[in-house]
């Protein structure tokens, strides 16, 4: 939903940054507004978790030039708890399981901390029972995972309608999703990006990492961007996922070979 004038709410200028002292990131850019959705796609080992990691300041990852703002501050600046409460989210990848803590109390401390944050009142047990209740029905989740110890003995489709579900209680601003269909059946990520879908709106913004063209015919993105070697080679419609999903990334690769 491209909006024109719509507030900028990721701006990422010339961003290097090493994993093990390894250079991973090689001068990233892009800039997200307000209503948008950007799809990143790239071979494996081309730096798009690396930077969704980076984003949500994942300790492993440092960053060793550039510079990103997130709604008009600087992101570097911010602690990885201090983002995700001023309105970050990252979906992972695989997500981690919490033994001995329940979806329901994880999800509470974090919605109430997300609510401290912006100095609201925190909800007791029984108005944030009403809350959640309604938003298991964004994912079509049984009431019986909020019982469960987050993650623990989920399927893979299961993990990650519960990061949605995170999602949707959280509410965030700038919601990154890490190759969200990994795994998936064609039943749940149909379910997962309606989830995605009744989420995007014209204030927020998402941001989706993955490989395969198929979760793009779900989640339709106003901008799809190549990434290789570190950084973003190519940025198009919606048309350029398909076309790498006919054609590969290899005459992306050669083209931008030749004009460098």
């Amino acid at each position: 939903m491209i909006i024109e004038n719509s507030p900028v709410i990721l701006s990422v200028k010339n961003l290097t940054a090493t994993v093990d002292e390894t250079l991973i990131l090689k001068g990233m850019n892009l800039e997200i507004r307000a209503g948008e959705i950007h799809a990143i796609m790239g071979p494996n080992g081309s730096g798009k978790s690396t930077f969704s990691k980076v984003l949500a300041g994942h300790p492993d990852y440092k960053v060793t030039g550039g510079e990103v703002m997130y709604l008009g501050q600087n992101l570097l600046d911010l602690e990885p708890e201090d983002r995700a409460r001023s309105g970050i989210f990252l979906a992972f990848q695989y997500p981690l399981e919490i033994p001995g803590v329940s979806n329901l109390d994880f999800l509470r401390v974090a919605y109430n901390s997300k609510r401290k944050h912006e100095g609201l009142e925190e909800l007791d047990a029984f108005d944030f029972d009403e809350l959640i209740q309604q938003k298991l029905d964004v994912v079509k989740m049984d009431t019986s995972f909020l019982n469960r110890s987050v993650n623990e003995g989920f399927s893979g489709g299961e993990k990650k309608r519960n990061e949605i579900l995170q999602m949707a209680l959280l509410d965030p601003k700038l919601a990154i999703l890490d190759e969200t269909d990994s795994g998936l059946d064609i039943d749940a990520l149909k379910i997962v990006a309606n989830g995605v879908n009744q989420l995007s709106r014209a204030d927020n913004a998402m941001l989706v990492i993955t490989h395969y063209q198929r979760l793009l015919e779900y989640i339709v993105p106003d901008y799809v961007h190549v990434m290789a070697n570190g950084r973003i080679i190519r940025t198009g419609s919606k048309d350029l996922a398909l076309e790498l999903e006919e054609r590969g990334y290899d005459w992306v690769l050669d083209e931008e070979a030749v004009a460098s």
